[in-house]
């Protein structure tokens, strides 16, 4: 059992609601081969996809799945300072709860967050997202922020609810965490997200432009929800390239066609002097460790 500060942390509500699709005034996207084409991108309810599907494959670009969700209050003095707090402190693996429409009541689980547009997403069953609308208002009850595991103070928590935290069966090597994933990714083929002080919010994209990389590492199969591993990176005050360290994030949204981009990653964990051992198990997915696909 790993020893957590999880009981001095703050569970705190936040709350969005679920957003619209969005199209930018030129309609088309330019594909990384210079190719205008018209492709579903983020937002809305998504029916077809959710945690456990295939990243790659679709005819979309940065397609979110099952929810997206965002806070829209604009307060005059900070902004969109409510949106910034709603994605921080939502973790992965935290309660979600419909509070608005004929879906009222129903749980969700928060499976990701997508930078950029600043969206937090929502996987519910299948018979709670006919339900829902836009404007749908969702209650998280935020709780992981600040978690730390107090016996190995070189690997950094963020964005894991301690719950989830516990369904990863992370195994002790001594000095060392092994920690399940289904791929090892290097650095070297990570684009956008680069550049961001802090990984308490957003994402950061696997670029699937060159078909040996996606051989050589064995993605072709990669899948929303997946637990992955990107060695030589190092996501403790941002994200830089460190030879040696090694960090663990989780799939957020599909695969994309615009330069720099490809299947979002959001960090849960990380340590500069390669303290976590990664472990390939390809059943590492949140959809398998929180039985969130049971309705199929």
């Amino acid at each position: 059992m790993l020893k957590t500060n999880a009981d001095k942390l703050i569970k705190l509500s936040v709350m969005g609601e679920i957003s619209s699709p969005i199209v930018s005034k030129s309609i088309y996207r330019i594909s990384a081969n210079g190719i205008p084409v018209i492709l579903p991108g983020v937002g809305g309810i998504t029916y077809n996809l959710r945690v456990g599907d295939f990243a790659c494959g679709w005819e979309a670009d940065h397609v979110e799945p099952g929810v997206s969700v965002e806070n829209k209050e604009n307060d005059s003095r900070f902004g969109n300072a409510a949106n910034i707090a709603f994605n921080v402190f939502s973790c992965i693996g935290n309660r979600a709860i419909v509070v608005s429409g004929d879906a009222k009541g129903s749980r969700g689980v928060v499976t990701g967050k997508h930078g950029g547009i600043e969206h937090v997403l929502v996987d519910f069953q299948l018979d709670i997202l006919k339900k829902l609308i836009p404007g749908d208002k969702i209650l998280i009850k935020s709780l992981g922020v600040g978690l730390k595991l107090l016996d190995y103070p070189n690997i950094r928590i963020m964005n894991l609810d301690p719950k989830f935290l516990e369904a990863l069966n992370l195994q002790k090597i001594k000095s060392k965490l092994q920690v399940p994933v289904t791929h090892i990714i290097p650095a070297a083929i990570m684009g956008s997200g680069l550049g961001k002080n802090h990984v308490y919010s957003g994402d950061y994209d696997l670029q699937m432009f060159d078909n040996k990389s996606i051989q050589d590492y064995g993605l072709e199969d990669l899948k929303i929800g997946d637990l992955v591993a990107i060695s030589d990176a190092d996501h403790s005050f941002g994200r830089i390239y460190r030879q040696g360290a090694i960090s663990i994030g989780i799939v957020v949204h599909t695969n994309c066609i615009t330069a720099g981009h490809g299947p979002g990653i959001t960090s849960l964990m990380t340590s500069s002097s390669g303290r976590i051992v990664p472990k390939i198990d390809r059943t590492s997915n949140i959809a398998n460790l929180l039985n969130l696909r049971s309705d199929i």
